[in-house]
């Protein structure tokens, strides 16, 4: 009963991992299939959001019959363009895939996943009525990726594609971004971005 209640504070919503990347700082590797914690991310990652969302999709260009092994009822596109052109592909593409009017996007490098922060985030988008993302801030750090999307937005994600602009933060100003704020004082690394990273990850999480 309590999910249904809160499923119903806010629009039907699908979730996308955001794992097109080339992940060449961590020499090809897929980091969604990395275990950074006790699960691998990508069992971390749906196990914290699947109640809260409708569908979970991947947007990735490999290792599609390893997901659904791991959990059946994923679903997997690609990029509608090659050349691995970042977040922003990603996301454009996605709606051309999923059928809720709304996306979370969630980056599959992320270390730490806010409780409710799917309800915070649509109630940082409902604040105003002309945008089109919200985003999470983590600890003071804008993190781009890591945001609700509505469909409308995907008029002005594919036009700064077509300018060959990619950045999030560019793009997120035409769309009128809202923040939803968070804090974990405990939080060594937002998200993990190469081995060395993971390394430092790991042995401070091990300290801690």
């Amino acid at each position: 009963m309590r999910k249904k209640l809160e499923l119903s504070a806010y629009p039907g919503t699908d979730l996308v991992i955001l794992a097109g990347g080339q992940a060449r700082r961590m020499n090809g590797i897929n980091k969604l299939l990395q275990q950074f914690d006790d699960q691998i991310q990508l069992i971390k990652i749906h196990q914290q959001l699947k109640s809260d969302v409708a569908q979970v999709w991947i947007n990735s260009h490999r290792d599609y019959s390893i997901y659904q092994k791991i959990i059946p009822s994923i679903h997997c596109y690609q990029d509608d363009e090659s050349g691995f052109l970042g977040p922003l592909m990603g996301m454009k593409s996605a709606w051309s895939h999923v059928e809720a009017d709304y996306v979370l996007f969630v980056p599959c490098d992320v270390t730490y996943i806010p409780s409710r922060v799917l309800l915070k985030l649509h109630q940082a988008l409902a604040k105003n009525s002309l945008s089109e993302v919200a985003y999470v801030e983590m600890n003071g750090v804008a993190l781009y990726p890591f945001c609700l999307v509505k469909r409308s937005s995907m008029l002005t994600l594919t036009a700064q594609l077509e300018q060959k602009q990619r950045s999030l933060k560019h793009c997120f100003s035409h769309l009128h971004a809202q923040v939803a704020r968070f804090k974990n004082h405990a939080l060594f690394f937002h998200s993990i971005n190469s081995l060395d990273e993971l390394q430092q990850y790991q042995q401070l999480k091990f300290l801690h």
